[in-house]
């Protein structure tokens, strides 16, 4: 069985797509998550390197064996990668996804062609003579 041809998307139905109160939204929720985290994260990795190079003492107090809190500080970094990730995938699932699923719906369907729903809402014009 063969697809049905598809038509490509112009770059008006984009640029309709992206004027649309929905991908404003979906730039809040996505922005209102990646911001804080990224800022967040990286303070979190200054804060390491500073005491890496800064506080020699203190990363090399001795937690238990040959593990000293820089180890810990280290490892620590690689764990808080994983967890940001597992967060954005909860956050995305149930904030941007749905909204995303939709909009792509949408553009898939061309219900963002200006010139087509125009043509649609326009009454037939009738020439006088």
């Amino acid at each position: 069985m063969t697809q049905p041809e598809r038509r490509l998307l112009t770059p008006e139905e984009y640029r309709a797509a992206q004027d649309s109160p929905e991908f404003t939204e979906l730039r809040r929720r996505f922005r209102s998550f990646a911001v804080p985290m990224t800022v967040a994260f990286l303070l979190w990795y200054l804060l390491y390197v500073l005491l890496s190079s800064y506080a020699h003492g203190f990363m090399s107090t001795r937690v238990f064996g040959n593990v000293n809190i820089g180890l810990l500080f280290g490892l620590l970094q690689f764990v808080s990668t994983f967890v940001i990730t597992q967060l954005y995938v909860r956050h995305a699932g149930r904030s941007t996804d749905p909204i995303a699923d939709e909009m792509r719906e949408r553009l898939e369907g061309h219900e963002y062609d200006r010139s087509r729903t125009a043509r649609h809402a326009e009454p037939e014009e009738t020439s006088r003579g």
